[in-house]
């Protein structure tokens, strides 16, 4: 006879202050994850620079996230006793990206941490993606992610004091998911980035790592369910294995965590599924 399923544990707690005089550089920060993993690194001691757009994006089918979003992001950090410096920002606008991150170490004194997490979705069959999809979803997703890093990068090496970049990638970033083709493309381009990253950057003891959530319950909801219902074909395209239906943000938030912390040294290059056992099946 079968166990019946117990009841779903709550994500981890903070570990005790693993990124006690750090600084966290983080993307997409409004809301959802972003905002989980401010909270989180905040909890364990790091001061955080947030950046998002705060505006609709041209593309979607959910609103963006307001300024009144990003001001509740740093009043969460704030709770914990740590300084945030937000900033209104598009991550595809590389001028105003780096000046706003240079702006917040120049507040904050130091980077430690950063976490390209700013990303859209849209749905839609390949061969019927408006080419204005597949032109946002590329730049807010993958150049968005490239433009993070180039900004931080040189920061982080002339510090001297290695550190971590975390990218938030997908299950999308490692199998081939039907209808979001433009989605999959970015993903398994942010993997790419983040594996050329970790072999350049080793020799600083700059660790590069990516995340690869499946489902995550952050509100947003790019109209995919309606599609698979009208293709029940890719229907087991989208079934984890866990009995969880989605992730929370804050799940994602632990094993950024985790990533970016000294626990993890000598972690670098590796594509960590937080995914249900998605990429398992």
């Amino acid at each position: 006879m079968t166990a019946p399923n117990p009841p779903a544990r709550v994500p981890a707690e903070p570990r005790a202050r693993r990124f006690e005089g750090q600084v966290a550089f983080i993307t997409g920060a409004a809301r959802g994850q972003g905002r989980a993993e401010a909270v989180r690194l905040a909890a364990e001691g790091a001061d955080i620079v947030a950046v998002d757009i705060c505006a609709d994006l041209a593309t979607t089918t959910y609103p963006g996230p307001t300024p009144d979003d990003l001001a509740e992001t740093a009043r969460l950090v704030e709770e914990h006793d740590r300084r945030a410096v937000t900033a209104i920002a598009d991550v595809r606008d590389y001028a105003a990206l780096s000046t706003a991150l240079r702006d917040g170490v120049a507040e904050l004194g130091r980077l430690d941490v950063v976490v390209a997490n700013a990303g859209m979705t849209t749905v839609g069959r390949a061969w019927e993606i408006p080419l204005e999809n597949w032109d946002e979803t590329i730049g807010v997703n993958l150049t968005g992610a490239y433009y993070t890093a180039r900004a931080a990068i040189p920061i982080m090496i002339e510090q001297g004091t290695g550190g971590a970049i975390v990218f938030t990638s997908s299950v999308a970033g490692l199998r081939g998911l039907p209808l979001i083709a433009d989605y999959v493309a970015a993903k398994h381009g942010v993997t790419g980035l983040a594996k050329s990253l970790a072999n350049e950057l080793a020799k600083y003891r700059i660790r590069v790592n990516s995340v690869h959530p499946f489902g995550v319950n952050t509100g947003l909801k790019p109209g995919m369910r309606q599609l698979i219902e009208e293709t029940p074909e890719v229907i087991p395209f989208y079934l984890g294995s866990l009995p969880d239906q989605v992730s929370e943000a804050e799940d994602i938030a632990a094993a950024v965590a985790w990533l970016a912390s000294n626990e993890a040294r000598h972690v670098t290059g590796i594509q960590l599924p937080v995914d249900l056992g998605r990429t398992n099946r």
